[in-house]
């Protein structure tokens, strides 16, 4: 047993229950019953299914078994006036129609989900638990509450149970206990709940019946109730006797949401206990005791209790204070700045730094816990004031402080404040990790923040941060999608060198085509040379780009020149030194033809042919017709003999008139 003292409570009430008793049974058919809130109850008198006491006649036994087949029948064919007509008729005259047609009516008006049916479903189970109670089946009840709760409206649900103890119908707890809780929540009856729980504990004990005991989470319900929505010391302990009459053995929620309350009360000597009853009862974590524990001072404007658990589990060295849920941290904040005390939190912060240690997770330091909930409350200013009051007096500010607020600038896009705030961080001895230096860079590059991403990247190399390939990706990526070769030609140079890099041939590429792309070829010629000095293979890439910067400009001598080379580089004995493909043999093709130079062209179709490489020369003979149509082989025969030998071949070659 976990208490010392079990009082007994089969004649208890709870302080805060609702103890008035309606006039009449089918008075709860009155509107109001149906609302959360009740309005003035009209004078009226509410709609009733009569009795047999106000009516003398009797039916035989053939309109009985007429109005049971019409109530059948009504209900096959959805006739639900009729079906209700019929049931009235029968229950007037002391005449209950069978245990499955009246079951079959309930389940069917409480399906309509309308408030009028949903009614007429109310009062034909009230009725049938006063005259009748075998009549109506658990499952038919179950069906009836959740149409209750999907109505939204509380009081039918509360009356309906009192109805059934009224009547000694004893429902599994399991039956209306979660449905009532959860209606309970939503409308703030918990005062209710709570008496129809003790009468039901009652019945339990008193009966002996095991179903309808309470299990562990309806009973933490029940305190939840008492120490969060009714603040009642007085029922929350009346609840606590009831577990321990049950046998309910509590968890750490239910030290939780007494922690919470006493918190609120002021009620040190008993949150104490609390404290050592857990002990006792070998708990291991108390998360949520201290969270509670927080909450509840909160909430009564002890702030300086708040700070001294935080600080008390940290002096503990507590692992479990390290992880207060970010909904615990907003209510410190809230609390806190509600009271205007900036100072404070900045302390509190200040504070945790000096018992923390050194190798506790960013994540997880007070730090980080109270500037992300200023931030996730959308309080980013607030989160400045407490960086700028730690700076101010001159306090160490924590890496978990600072964290949150560039997340914000790079979820904002506020890029040149967050490269500014990482510079300070740097000069402060501490380091970030690559994972927010990625994040803060790929954020300046969305923002076309460059010069951003190129300081925060430099204070990553800088830190000797370990991975640096993401962000050196997201910048060389974010420039060539936005055009810009001069600063990714000057990134790569300033990077190009480190071994923590990884630089290809791609990267070269990448910038050689954009700039052939806008026309700067003599950067291109620059970027290439520099690649080649450095030792970077130039591949089939690195030519077309050149090739077709060349052609735009129509500069057919330079592409003569890159064949020369590409041909001495395929003349080396050297496995997979260039792979000549269909694309390039095109390129050099299409260049040379209109460039005039027949001897090359000749020497690209060999090299081609050598490599069994399909060429198309509809292609070329089309593009000499475009530009070399009026070109005679008799003017290179004065004029060189090696030229005309070499026109004559590719006219052979591309099926053209040898003598035109």
């Amino acid at each position: 047993m976990w208490r010392t003292k079990i009082f007994s409570i089969s004649a208890r009430n709870f302080s805060s229950s609702t103890t008035h008793e309606t006039p009449t049974l089918y008075s709860f058919l009155q509107p109001s019953i149906f609302a959360l809130n009740r309005p003035t109850i009209s004078q009226q008198p509410p709609p009733q299914i009569q009795s047999s006491s106000n009516n003398n006649s009797l039916l035989s036994s053939y309109q009985i078994t007429s109005l049971e087949s019409t109530l059948q029948s009504s209900l096959a064919t959805q006739n639900t006036d009729e079906a209700w007509k019929s049931f009235k008729i029968l229950t007037s005259n002391s005449t209950f129609p069978s245990k499955h047609l009246s079951n079959s009516l309930i389940t069917h008006l409480s399906a309509l989900k309308d408030i009028h049916n949903l009614k007429r479903a109310f009062a034909a189970v009230v009725f049938l638990l006063e005259k009748s109670p075998q009549s109506v089946s658990f499952e038919t009840i179950g069906t009836l509450l959740e149409a209750i709760k999907y109505a939204n409206t509380a009081a039918p649900a509360f009356a309906l149970i009192k109805s059934m103890f009224k009547n000694r119908v004893f429902p599994p707890f399991s039956l209306w206990g979660d449905v009532l809780i959860e209606i309970s929540r939503k409308s703030g009856g918990f005062g209710e709940f709570l008496q129809l729980f003790s009468d039901n504990c009652r019945i339990a004990l008193d009966e002996k019946l095991g179903f309808m005991m309470p299990d562990l989470a309806a009973c933490n319900a029940a305190l939840e109730g008492c120490c969060c929505y009714l603040e009642s010391v007085r029922d929350a302990d009346r609840v606590v006797e009831t577990m321990s009459i049950l046998g309910v053995r509590p968890n750490e929620l239910s030290f939780g949401f007494l922690a919470y309350l006493y918190a609120l009360k002021g009620l040190e000597e008993k949150i104490d206990e609390l404290g050592r009853l857990m002990d006792g009862l070998g708990f291991c974590s108390k998360m949520a005791f201290y969270s509670n524990l927080i909450i509840g001072y909160i909430k009564s404007g002890n702030l300086k209790s708040v700070s001294e658990i935080i600080l008390h589990r940290l002096r503990d060295n507590d692992v479990e204070s390290l992880k207060f849920s970010e909904e615990t941290f907003a209510k410190v904040v809230k609390g806190f700045l509600q009271d205007g005390s900036i100072k404070d939190l900045a302390k509190v912060i200040t504070d945790a730094q000096k018992l923390e240690s050194s190798s506790i997770e960013t994540n997880n330091s007070v730090g980080f816990g109270i500037v992300n909930a200023c931030v996730n409350l959308g309080l980013l200013d607030k989160a400045h004031s407490i960086l700028d009051k730690m700076k101010a007096e001159g306090n160490f500010v924590g890496l978990g402080v600072y964290v949150s607020i560039l997340k914000a600038y790079s979820k904002e896009f506020r890029t040149a404040e967050a490269a500014n705030l990482v510079m300070e961080i740097s000069a402060s001895g501490l380091h970030l990790d690559s994972g927010s230096y990625d994040s803060l860079i790929e954020a300046s590059m969305s923002n076309q923040d460059f010069q951003s991403a190129f300081s925060l990247f430099r204070d990553m190399r800088e830190a000797r941060t370990p991975d640096l390939q993401v962000s050196y990706l997201t910048i060389m990526t974010g420039l060539t999608e936005n055009n810009r070769p001069e600063l990714m030609a000057a990134f790569l140079d300033e990077v190009v060198e480190d071994p923590c890099i990884k630089v290809g041939t791609h990267d070269w590429n990448s910038i050689m085509h954009a700039f052939c792309k806008v026309g700067r070829l003599e950067d291109a010629k620059r970027m290439f040379r520099r690649m080649v000095f450095l030792r970077f293979q130039p591949n089939g890439q690195t030519y077309l780009s050149l090739i077709n910067g060349y052609v735009l400009a129509e500069k057919y001598f330079s592409v003569l020149i890159l064949w020369i080379e590409v041909r001495k580089r395929l003349s080396k004995d050297v496995v997979n030194v260039l792979y000549f493909d269909h694309n390039l043999v095109d390129a050099f093709l299409y260049a040379l033809v209109r460039g005039g130079y027949f001897d090359a062209v000749m020497q690209v179709v060999q090299k081609s042919q050598d490599l069994k490489i399909f060429v198309d020369k509809r292609r070329y003979k089309q593009a000499f017709m475009e530009t070399h149509k009026k070109l005679k082989i008799s003017k290179l025969k004065r004029r060189s003999f090696r030229k005309m030998e070499a026109l004559i071949a590719f006219r052979n070659w591309a099926g053209l008139n040898a003598g035109s």
